[in-house]
């Protein structure tokens, strides 16, 4: 009863919060998943180079565009590329990508997470109008990271993370919550990483067990736990974007509300064009989703103002994010540590 009553007030002060920094709007991102193709081996993830199940595709350019001006037309502001690390997009391409859309689409903002890139290309992809990157550290623990990402350091994570802060883009990352391996320590270092990082974006949820990976006969994460550090990170970063994560949706069915419930403010509906929506299989139960895709805007609005809380379709940038913009005009840049560290 302790321990129910604590959580209960934890949740609720997160939720006064939230409410106290952006109100009752919930920002909509319009997902687009362009590619499934990567070159990683990471043994949680459904689209590991090495899982021959998966169908693999790439849409072009043009099917991009046209599932951009999709959502752009239903009053969608900021759009998240997301994909696998595919070789065949590179920087220089990704950056024509976010040129043309920022041409076509003159008020909306791009997110991109496509992993891991030089510190050149980070720069390169700021310059061409990315507004935003998301990249995960998954867990703070070397050993972890090191054995779930086949080999990837954490420290070559945390380097990118700090190059993608030096190029000047809004910046995102976030763990997954219940890896096999997980401790209530390496937990809470996930969240100090978050607040030592400074996020202006934090995406948390649930590890999902994948049939067609190494990891298959593990249990998955918590979903009460995943809600539990949401709110706490609501405390601990208050200016921050929360998204209420699909993965919450697909371990429970309502997972993405207690998020939201919880202090997350942002909603991801996919606008990925649905023959490709099957082969993005990150985890499972994932395209079973509903209210999680274009045709559903008016649904999500219902389901939101049922809960207290309305949809806001503006870009969305973090208080955070516009604090950090108005601070540098009075303070020198962030100064790299000599070791890359964080």
């Amino acid at each position: 009863m302790l321990k129910k009553t604590y959580e209960t007030t934890l949740i609720g002060q997160a939720d006064l919060v939230r409410k106290n920094r952006y109100g009752d709007g919930v920002w909509i991102r319009g997902l687009l998943e362009f590619t499934n193709r990567c070159r990683q081996n990471c043994l949680y993830c459904g689209l590991r180079r090495d899982n021959s199940r998966v169908r693999r595709y790439s849409l072009d350019e043009e099917e991009i565009f046209a599932s951009v001006n999709q959502g752009y037309r239903a009053g969608i502001r900021t759009f998240v590329l997301q994909g696998g690390e595919d070789p065949a997009w590179p920087a220089l391409r990704l950056c024509r990508t976010v040129e043309d859309i920022k041409r076509r689409a003159p008020e909306a903002a791009v997110t991109l997470s496509c992993g891991i890139m030089e510190r050149e290309d980070y720069r390169a992809l700021a310059s061409a109008g990315t507004d935003r990157y998301l990249l995960r550290f998954e867990t703070c623990d070397g050993e972890l990271h090191r054995l779930l990402r086949d080999g990837v350091s954490l420290s070559e994570r945390l380097k990118a993370l700090i190059d993608l802060r030096e190029a000047g883009i809004e910046l995102g990352s976030g763990f997954m919550v219940g890896l096999p391996g997980e401790t209530e320590e390496i937990s809470r270092g996930n969240l100090t990483l978050c607040r030592d990082l400074d996020l202006d974006m934090v995406g948390i949820g649930p590890f999902i067990a994948n049939p067609e990976t190494p990891l298959a006969h593990c249990p998955s994460g918590s979903m009460e736990e995943t809600v539990r550090l949401t709110a706490m990170l609501r405390l601990m970063l208050p200016d921050t974007n929360i998204p209420a994560t699909t993965a919450a949706g697909s371990l429970s069915p309502g997972g993405r509300e207690a998020m939201l419930a919880a202090g997350a403010n942002v909603l991801m509906p996919n606008i990925t064009p649905p023959r490709y929506r099957d082969h993005y299989r990150l985890y499972p139960g994932k395209t079973r989703l509903e209210l999680d895709h274009l045709p559903e805007l008016d649904s999500i609005s219902e389901a939101l103002i049922k809960a207290g809380r309305r949809m806001d379709m503006g870009k969305g940038n973090s208080i955070s994010w516009k604090r950090r913009v108005e601070s540098t005009r009075s303070r020198p840049l962030h100064r790299r540590p000599p070791d890359g560290s964080i």
